[in-house]
């Protein structure tokens, strides 16, 4: 699992994600793309973070032999997880996971990030936000007759963090409820 441009592998969301799947039986591994290993606060160009990917996907196949491959991650690191799996240099994998696909630069819905997405085969989770300023639930649910093999799990009322309006009491069941849809979805590509 990849992490967003604004964090890495260590984030709270990363952390909470890989920690909360492995407790539901599916095995997680995490990683920093190189910019955030250099200490660098600006995201690498596409193509070095491409290559973390496929990196990463040779050392999740070396760890886990015997399991099935899916992957993805937070919004960045989803997406380069997808352009990966579009361009087939991935081999073979289960899935592909994405928490909080961004679809667009928060803003600007003209400048779509998704030209690539119906050359992925593979089965696709997208959990996404109706109030997600990268591309709303209801912008992706648009998208899915494109694509081969998608699913949407939507999250009422949450953003690009999956923060719903209510407050901190809200926040866990929230995550609780994306990891058990990621766990239960993975286990169907069994």
């Amino acid at each position: 699992m990849a992490h967003g441009a604004g964090g890495g592998q260590m984030s709270r969301f990363i952390v909470e994600a890989a920690t909360g799947l492995a407790a539901r039986g599916v095995a997680t591994a995490t990683f920093d793309f190189p910019y955030v290993t250099a200490g660098r606060r600006v995201p690498d160009k596409g193509p070095v973070l491409e290559a973390a990917w496929r990196d990463a996907i040779q050392e999740g196949r070396r760890t886990f032999p015997s399991l099935p491959l899916a992957i993805g991650g937070k919004s960045m690191g989803g997406r380069i997880a997808s352009h990966v799996a579009s361009q087939g240099g991935a081999g073979p994998l289960a899935g592909l996971l994405f928490f909080g696909y961004p679809l667009h630069p928060p803003g600007t819905p003209d400048r779509r990030r998704d030209a690539h997405l119906p050359a992925i085969a593979e089965p696709m989770l997208f959990l996404q936000g109706t109030r997600d300023q990268f591309g709303t639930a209801e912008e992706i649910r648009a998208l899915l007759p494109s694509l081969q093999r998608a699913t949407l799990h939507e999250i009422d009322g949450g953003d690009h963090s999956f923060k719903v309006p209510g407050g901190q009491a809200k926040q866990g069941p929230v995550m609780a409820g994306l990891l058990d849809t990621a766990a239960a979805w993975l286990a169907s590509l069994r």
